[in-house]
């Protein structure tokens, strides 16, 4: 089974093909190429590092934009009459994995 560790968003991802991964927004649209940096490549029993060189690409095809959970912030301080409410929603990318390899 071949598999990579990748760099994506700020964020390592395990990744093999056909996987999918949501990661934070990347640039492009629906259908565009990406690139990642593999940090780890195993190929069966061989295991092969960045420190080592690797020359192999990841590559991934953007599927479509999501966002993420509702994530709701309360501010309160007693007796002063002080509420303020926010919410916030992280803009994340959906990758699917389509090469590893040369």
């Amino acid at each position: 089974m071949t598999y990579a560790i990748v760099k994506a968003g700020g964020r390592q991802e395990k990744v093999s093909v056909g996987s999918i991964v949501v990661m934070n927004q990347i640039e492009g649209q629906p259908g565009d190429t990406v690139e990642f940096e593999p940090i780890l490549l195993v190929d069966g029993d061989k295991v092969t590092t960045s420190a080592q060189g690797i020359s192999a690409k990841v590559a991934g095809e953007i599927v479509g934009p999501e966002k993420g959970p509702k994530i709701t912030i309360v501010k309160y301080k007693n007796k002063t009459g002080y509420k303020k409410r926010m919410g916030h929603r992280q803009k994340l990318t959906r990758v699917k994995i389509t090469s590893i390899g040369e």
